[in-house]
């Protein structure tokens, strides 16, 4: 009859079928996955829960609190081993399934694969993520330069991606569930509004600028709308109704990093909306159609067609064209005049469009509509920039409707006196 051996480790422990310690003195469990029929291993350099972990070594749950999760798993039919996929290879499972998205989607999840490829944190195995490692490398990555705005692209994709393996039980919790204030600081810079004389002071100048007064019709139109510059730019002559005094957003033009140009939706349902026209901005598109120059071959984009805006080779202007006009323009400005103009791009004049409707008294319900947001808290929160001035002027207005109201009330009770003397003389 033979005779079993035990295994024991180095402290002379009896280890359990499946247990065995390694040469280095790591401990590892082998088991077989019920739903892959795969050979599975669990690794740590702790066999119980009272052991302490060797110097230098990442603190982790022993082998046998291992055990026990990944028993439980297998009574509950969930693949052990199907967690034991790496960070990388869950992003690229989560894209791969992610198939009917926007091309500025797709840019931004191969940026997102790149930097997994190049950084350690892609090679772990996504059941050894803890809140703390995705904490961590969140906040190296911040450290490492990457501005706030970049990792919140990041982790919008990381998140997400978890999400799906919790979905899919191979994980019990996301590690990536919590706010990013928690681990990074918040360096993305503020897009304020310029003020009224600032705006008026860069349009002056465009205007009168021998060669950036050719952009000033279009300049215009961004302060006085807010249209989104993909909006702008998507305009045809076919959006514009000059008998109702309409602009049509139906569309924008976007681009790829190659700066080829393609159709898209509006950025949300919302973004579909018939905008009225100011006397002005009628003015304005009226030159823009009439000074349009008439093109042998109109440029088709995805069977669009006499785009509004166009550059010198009569190729229809993109985002990356107006960036680079108002930053120019800004620059000239800035080296003409002692007191110089801040940053000013398309975005911030849909900044001090949205800015100027909420000082002027609007509902924020027409707010919503006219910037075509699909969420009122993002009128609420993100485009509105009221300062101490505001503040102050709205607490001016306020005393003198309050002292109004107390004349007026004077002024009532006194008629009111009069009606009631000539009653009682009847």
């Amino acid at each position: 009859m033979a005779v079993s051996v035990k295994r024991k480790d180095s402290k002379g422990r009896i280890l359990k079928d499946g247990e065995q310690q390694r040469a280095d003195g790591r401990y590892m469990f082998t088991f077989i996955d019920p739903i892959t029929e795969k050979r599975s291993y669990a690794y740590s350099w702790k066999l119980e829960k009272t052991d302490k972990t060797p110097a230098g070594k990442k603190v982790d749950l022993s082998l046998r609190e291992k055990e026990k999760l990944i028993e439980a798993k297998i009574r509950e039919g969930i693949s052990y081993s199907s967690g034991d996929i790496t960070v990388l290879e869950l992003v690229e499972r989560y894209v791969d399934i992610r198939r009917n998205v926007r091309p500025t989607t797709k840019n931004g999840y191969k940026t997102v694969i790149n930097v997994l490829k190049n950084d350690k944190f892609g090679k772990k195995h996504i059941n050894q993520i803890k809140t703390s490692d995705a904490k961590k490398w969140l906040g190296e990555l911040q450290k490492g330069g990457r501005s706030y705005s970049s990792i919140h692209s990041i982790r919008g994709v990381v998140r997400p991606a978890f999400r799906m393996a919790v979905e899919d039980e191979w994980l019990v919790k996301n590690p990536f569930d919590f706010p990013l204030a928690e681990c990074l600081i918040n360096d993305s810079i503020k897009r304020d509004a310029l003020t009224a004389k600032q705006q008026r002071n860069f349009l002056k100048f465009i205007k009168e600028d021998e060669h950036f007064r050719q952009y000033y019709d279009g300049m215009f139109i961004l302060f006085e709308t807010g249209l989104r510059i993909s909006e702008l730019c998507g305009l045809t002559i076919k959006d514009i109704d000059l008998e109702e005094r309409t602009i049509n957003i139906n569309k924008q033009l976007q681009y790829t990093g190659g700066k080829k140009s393609y159709i898209e939706k509006t950025k949300t349902n919302a973004g579909n909306r018939v905008l009225p026209m100011s006397d002005e901005v009628y003015e304005a598109f009226k030159r823009v159609i009439s000074s349009r120059k008439k093109q042998k071959i109109e440029k088709i984009i995805n069977g669009y067609s006499g785009f509004l805006f166009l550059n010198d080779k009569g190729n229809p202007m993109l985002a990356y064209h107006w960036e680079k006009k108002f930053q120019y323009s800004v620059e000239k400005y800035n080296k003409i005049y002692k007191e110089e103009l801040p940053k000013i791009t398309p975005h911030i004049c849909r900044h001090t469009y949205c800015s100027k409707m909420a000082k002027s008294g609007i509902s924020v319900k027409t707010l919503q509509y006219l910037m075509g947001h699909a969420d009122i808290q993002t009128t609420f929160n993100i485009y509105t920039h009221f300062k101490l001035e505001d503040a102050k002027n709205d607490l001016e207005k306020l005393k003198i409707r309050e002292e109004m109201q107390k004349e007026m009330s004077v002024i009532d009770m006194a008629e009111a006196k009069q009606a009631l003397a000539r009653v009682k003389g009847l």
